[in-house]
């Protein structure tokens, strides 16, 4: 019979860090887009399925399991001098969760044929991921945001997620 340290560490690779780098958010946003241009253009549905597990890959576990997250963190921020900007994770899960949303959508009308449809999904990804990567505009925070102002998501989750627009921004 296994102990409970033993269970406890089994399932600690899947936990979702408590806060996260806006940096590695932001390169990741970069590749997401890229990726996104490259479906457009060559209607690969591979791609679509990339795209897809590492959205779902970081809403599960962060970045363990992420290829586009473990090659911002571990390769290109230290390329870049290790810049750190950290914020609650809380409302960039969300994000990520709209994005493995849109992107598996989007991944299903491809394989049923409806191309084009599929396209205007990833339109829609594109914009949010190119808002975040160039602006630092998370729309899914903003959209999480107003859902705690609407108290639809408890503003006990994440205090200092009420206050969105006066975090820490970068400059």
């Amino acid at each position: 019979m296994k102990n409970n340290k033993d269970s406890k560490f089994q399932l600690n690779w899947l936990k979702y860090p408590e806060y996260v780098n806006v940096y590695t958010i932001r390169v990741v946003a970069t590749l997401v887009s890229i990726l996104s241009i490259v479906y457009l253009f060559t209607e690969n549905s591979i791609v679509l399925v990339f795209i897809s597990y590492g959205f779902w890959a970081r809403v599960i576990a962060g970045q363990i399991f992420s290829p586009l997250t473990l090659l911002s963190s571990k390769v290109i921020i230290p390329i870049l001098g290790n810049p750190k900007s950290m914020e609650n994770s809380r409302p960039k899960r969300f994000a990520q969760t709209i994005g493995g949303i849109l992107s598996t959508i989007s991944l299903v009308l491809a394989i049923s044929g409806l191309i084009e449809v599929s396209k205007i999904i990833i339109l829609v990804l594109l914009l949010f991921a190119s808002l975040e990567s160039i602006f630092g505009f998370c729309a899914g925070c903003w959209i999480y945001k107003h859902l705690q102002q609407f108290n639809v998501i408890s503003k006990e989750i994440c205090y200092e997620c009420k206050d969105y627009d006066n975090r820490t921004k970068l400059r």
